[in-house]
């Protein structure tokens, strides 16, 4: 079951809103319900649970003291950084304030009144198709925080993680990107498992994306991009690499 939290200060058109997705949850029988319907942003924060990855449906134009509907989608992926958010909104474009804001909405739920029922309709329907696929084929990220935004990484397309010249912060390769952030190589280590190896103190690789080893040189093509190969590492690779190979 996939808890909903719905904000809007309009309490005629959140009372609206909270009818048409009821209706729709109950007709198409969505694995979803309503926990939090208010016009107060302390309040969702307030009836927050343990659950996470829920679904955020927020006003854009919330006028609650501090908080605007941005102001609290950031707040939301800071306490749940694999939720969903969906606005609600009487513009059409949010595309480039959202990005502003490191939020990535899943989707916009048009607030005029003949565009309103169809919205939400196309948004739960898509939001349905894709949580039946991410079920089927469940997608396993790494998520960082780069400043003030949250990125979700699939594990798939991480390279390896190296130490950064910073101190204390690490450096994620993908085969089209580096990102830095606040970290170590011992806590990412323990937390993915044997999907990652530790082939340096100042390197952590994708074991799948090893494509040469060079242990008399000290090093390691992973995913065409070169890391560094400990002596006792290089011993250890060799003996999980002879049987795939």
């Amino acid at each position: 079951m996939i808890d909903i939290y719905l904000c809007d200060d309009d309490a005629f058109a959140r009372c609206r809103i909270q009818t048409i997705l009821e209706k729709k949850i109950l007709i198409e029988e969505y694995d979803m319900r309503i926990v939090c319907s208010t016009d107060s942003a302390g309040q969702l924060l307030r009836a927050l649970g343990d659950r996470r990855q829920n679904i955020y449906i927020l006003d854009v134009e919330l006028k609650d003291g501090q908080w605007d509907g941005f102001l609290l989608g950031r707040e939301l992926r800071k306490r749940d950084p694999g939720g969903i958010l969906i606005y609600i909104t009487s513009y059409g474009d949010l595309a480039c304030r959202t990005f502003q804001y490191h939020l990535e909405a899943f989707d916009y739920i048009v607030k005029t009144p003949k565009q309103l029922e169809a919205s939400i309709h196309r948004c739960l329907e898509a939001l349905q198709n894709r949580l039946l696929l991410e079920r089927t084929v469940p997608v396993q990220v790494y998520t960082i925080q780069t400043g003030t935004s949250l990125r979700h990484i699939p594990l798939d397309e991480i390279l390896f993680f190296e130490t950064a010249p910073r101190p204390h912060h690490v450096l994620l390769h993908t085969p089209d990107s580096r990102l830095d952030f606040l970290g170590s190589l011992n806590e990412i280590q323990a937390s993915l498992g044997n999907r990652f190896f530790r082939s340096h103190r100042a390197y952590l690789v994708a074991l799948d994306k090893i494509r040469k080893i060079d242990p008399k040189h000290g090093r390691l093509q992973v995913g065409g991009r070169e890391c560094l190969l400990s002596r006792t590492a290089g011993r250890e690779l060799r003996k999980l690499m002879d049987p795939i190979q």
